[in-house]
């Protein structure tokens, strides 16, 4: 078989990349792994002075709503985090405001995320 024969395997070591533009898609994360995504994601944020983000979570039963409404209670740069109006998502969706964060803005973008 050649390599172009062969099936895709995918490393699940390996690091994804993921975009970074003000908007986490929590759908194709696994449950386990938002807590630290969102704390992760909210960093890099602000290494890139991005300071309004909306976290899509989904409507469903709100579990996963909940799980973000936690992890951002963890954080103190959180100047606002609400529910989306109906056109940018209604209930499946957080809008947060971040207060600029003078130490990561100035460690710039790390090379994860686009």
């Amino acid at each position: 078989m050649t390599e172009e024969e062969a099936p895709f395997e995918e490393d699940p070591d390996a690091e994804a990349e993921y975009p970074i533009n003000g908007e986490l898609d929590l759908h194709t994360f696994a449950p386990r792994d938002v807590p630290h995504l969102i704390q992760d994601y909210l960093d890099e944020c602000q290494r890139r002075s991005i300071l309004e983000v909306r976290i899509v979570h989904g409507k469903g039963q709100g579990v996963l709503r909940r799980t973000v409404e936690a992890a951002l209670k963890k954080r103190t740069d959180i100047i606002e985090a609400k529910l989306a109006p109906r056109e940018r998502g209604g209930w499946g969706a957080t809008l947060v405001t971040l207060r600029r964060d003078e130490a990561l803005a100035a460690q710039g973008p790390t090379k994860l995320g686009a």
